[in-house]
């Protein structure tokens, strides 16, 4: 996998890229990150890569000239066009779900453009994007956090990204519930008690108590997820009668 990330903000990108997991797998070749700052593709003395936008407004607005040509040359030595996505950063986007990532995570090259300011010439979808993508339902000023996002998300679903497996398997989203609560030492803090079910050595019933404590937690925060026929019978059952419990609480 390779990130092509298209910003006027480089130097956003330079701790990000070298701290933490992101920056160990790296460093030890797990995927690739190659920054590119639009306006070295400008083509005057101010590398100018805004305007005015047609019509009147506030604002100013990214022209195309320079994004264009920044996608052009990424992708010259995109080998297979078809495992490479061009993503549009930009709160009109269609929502970044765990789904997408795992498609996104699929391919060979994701080129992640950081839009600004008012926005994009849309003449940049309609010529050399692939999709636009939000990270959700507020706006920032750039699009250089929700890059980082989808860096972030992507990458650690990689080979040799994560330690283990069974850390990408067992996460938030995965079986499309929110993830149970989790507990380490020390066993007691400031009067909290780690559930004695943890402390138990019963594989099975931890495990059920954490299906358990996913879909108390689904219930609560996010029941748009419940909203799906796949759940198996098991399953069902234990959501309603947490769904009684919380009701008559």
């Amino acid at each position: 996998m390779r990130f092509d990330i298209l910003t006027l903000f480089p130097a956003m990108f330079e701790s990000f890229l070298r701290e933490s997991l992101i920056g160990k797998a790296l460093e030890k070749g797990a995927f690739e990150a190659r920054v590119t700052d639009i306006r070295d593709h400008t083509t005057d003395r101010h590398r100018t890569a805004d305007d005015r936008p047609f019509g009147g407004g506030a604002g100013m607005v990214l022209k195309p000239e320079p994004i264009v040509a920044a996608v052009e040359s990424v992708l010259a030595e995109t080998q297979d066009r078809s495992r490479a996505r061009v993503i549009l950063l930009a709160p009109s986007g269609w929502p970044l779900t765990q789904a997408k990532v795992e498609e996104l995570a699929a391919l060979e090259q994701l080129v992640l453009i950081c839009g600004r300011y008012e926005g994009v010439d849309q003449r940049v979808s309609e010529l050399v994007v692939d999709e636009e993508l939000s990270i959700g339902d507020y706006v920032l000023q750039g699009g250089e956090v929700g890059a980082m996002v989808i860096i972030e998300a992507v990458a650690r679903l990689l080979p040799g990204v994560l330690g283990k497996q069974e850390s990408v398997e067992e996460e938030t989203f995965q079986d499309g519930l929110l993830e149970y609560p989790h507990y380490t030492r020390p066993r007691e803090f400031r009067g909290l008690e780690v559930p004695e079910m943890l402390l138990c050595g019963d594989h099975a019933a931890i495990a059920k108590w954490r299906l358990t404590e996913s879909l108390r937690r689904t219930l609560r925060r996010r029941p748009d997820l419940l909203n799906r026929n796949d759940l198996p019978d098991a399953t069902k059952a234990m959501l309603a009668e947490l769904d009684k419990e919380e009701n008559q609480g």
